[in-house]
């Protein structure tokens, strides 16, 4: 089974004193928002925490919490955190970073379901609709050993690069796969967007 692992261990350093994961989307916390989505598709759903102790863990409801202590030294160290918690039976892991608030519970699961139906590939990355590589990113179990070599802030690319041959790209609606919020100037545009598609639609 695909097990979800979102991550939520960064420390938020371009915020300026703020926590991007709890920003509000959709009447919740970015982070509660994101777990609740994961949910819907009925996979397991973990959440990479830098403590069990840490605001976020308070509001990732319904998911299993991982702590990563190391998160400080950069993504690789909470990707390896999380993958090696997974349980035995984990079949495949979907990572998610948990700033992504225009990520769907439909998209989660028609990445989920694609996969599944996809034996002959390693890895399914998700793509904005022009075809630019973004996440989710979901890896089969066999390439679970590969994520004890992480280390650093630059997440699983080596592990990208070394299976291109293996990896597979879906394309979601939009540039939703690669929009992440860092900054308040980020999440400020970002609810503007968002404020006047409403309008347009209402």
């Amino acid at each position: 089974m695909i097990h979800i692992l979102i991550l939520a261990a960064g420390q938020s350093s371009r915020m300026r004193g703020g926590d991007k994961l709890l920003e509000q989307v959709d009447g919740s916390a970015c982070l509660t928002t994101l777990v609740q989505r994961a949910l819907q598709s009925g996979r397991p759903t973990s959440v990479v925490v830098p403590d069990l102790n840490h605001p976020r863990a308070s509001i990732a409801q319904g998911a299993r919490l991982i702590p990563s202590p190391d998160a400080h030294l950069g993504m690789g160290h909470s990707i390896k955190a999380g993958v090696t918690a997974l349980p035995e039976n984990a079949t495949a892991v979907m990572i998610l970073p948990g700033d992504m608030p225009d990520l769907t519970a439909q998209d989660i699961q028609v990445l989920a379901d694609t996969f599944d139906a996809s034996p002959e590939i390693d890895i399914l990355q998700a793509a904005t609709e022009d075809g630019i590589a973004g996440h989710p990113i979901i890896f089969r179990s066999t390439l679970f050993d590969d994520f004890q070599n992480l280390t650093g802030d630059k997440g699983a690319f080596a592990i990208l690069q070394n299976n291109k041959e293996k990896r597979k790209l879906l394309s979601l609606k939009g540039q939703r796969a690669r929009l992440d919020l860092d900054t308040p100037e980020d999440w400020a545009n970002w609810r503007q967007k968002r404020k006047s598609q409403d309008a347009e639609t209402s």
